[in-house]
């Protein structure tokens, strides 16, 4: 949305602009609320990524907060830029995100082990060299929640099988900001208009970086409690100072 002071970046590159004035606040940052929405995101998963090294948990779980900490940098270059090139480092590491995701949730049932890594990570690289050639629109957005209904049985399998009530209370919460980050991405995207008439912008789609956050955490953190009871590590789910919940494991003396 084209507006404010001049841009440091140049003219907007990228496939969309959303429902925020350009440049209000600086020259080098092109949607202000937009970019900083993301550090909650960078806070969390390094609150995920500490845990999970601390306790020495499977490599695939400090990968996967590690790559939500790359999808929010990206993000923010994305939206601090609106320019094509980093409009990229945000796209491509959503993909390369649910392809993880994928092989988390599918690889503990599946006999050829090479096999899923080799094929997730081959696809993973295809998609980012054609994504870098040709401006997806529609067919990325498609493609993208394509790969997130390819989890959803796997998650609500491991749900129902759940019996500890604190984690199911992290699979609701991760499906609750999933809805509420949705509506506002969806306000923002299609409202804009009258938004725009408004005393106040809302924001929806940096509020949409805030929930998909804590959407990204949740979920993280009820896989590692069912992979923790896959492996028998006798995992429970406790809160850092009352507020932020983590898994907690106690591995047998022979792993």
């Amino acid at each position: 949305m084209a507006d404010g002071i001049s841009s440091f970046w140049g003219p907007v590159t990228s496939s969309h602009e959303w429902c925020e004035k350009n440049y209000v606040f600086s020259s080098y940052v092109a949607e202000f609320y937009n970019t900083i929405s993301n550090i909650p995101c960078i806070l969390l998963a390094l609150i995920g990524l500490l845990s999970s090294l601390v306790q020495r948990f499977e490599k695939r779980f400090s990968v996967l907060h590690l790559s939500n900490m790359a999808l929010a940098v990206g993000s923010m270059m994305y939206h601090a830029t609106l320019q094509h090139v980093q409009q990229q480092s945000d796209e491509t590491p959503m993909v390369w995100e649910m392809l993880l995701y994928i092989y988390i949730l599918y690889s503990p049932d599946w006999h050829y082990r090479s096999t899923m890594p080799t094929f997730v990570f081959l696809y993973g690289v295809s998609f980012a060299v054609l994504h870098s050639v040709i401006r997806f629109d529609i067919g990325f957005k498609v493609h993208y929640v394509m790969l997130c209904l390819l989890c959803v049985p796997r998650v609500y399998k491991y749900y129902i099988y759940t019996q500890d009530i604190l984690a199911k209370r992290l699979a609701k919460f991760y499906l609750a900001t999933l809805l509420l980050g949705s509506l506002c991405w969806l306000v923002d995207r299609f409202c804009c208009n009258q938004i725009l008439n408004w005393p106040i912008n809302p924001q929806g789609h940096a509020l949409w970086h805030v929930f998909m956050g804590f959407n990204s955490y949740f979920a993280n953190t009820f896989l590692m409690f069912c992979r923790a009871q896959q492996r028998e590590w006798s995992p429970k789910v406790v809160y850092f100072m009352g507020v932020v919940p983590y898994v907690k494991i106690e591995k047998p003396k022979t792993q």
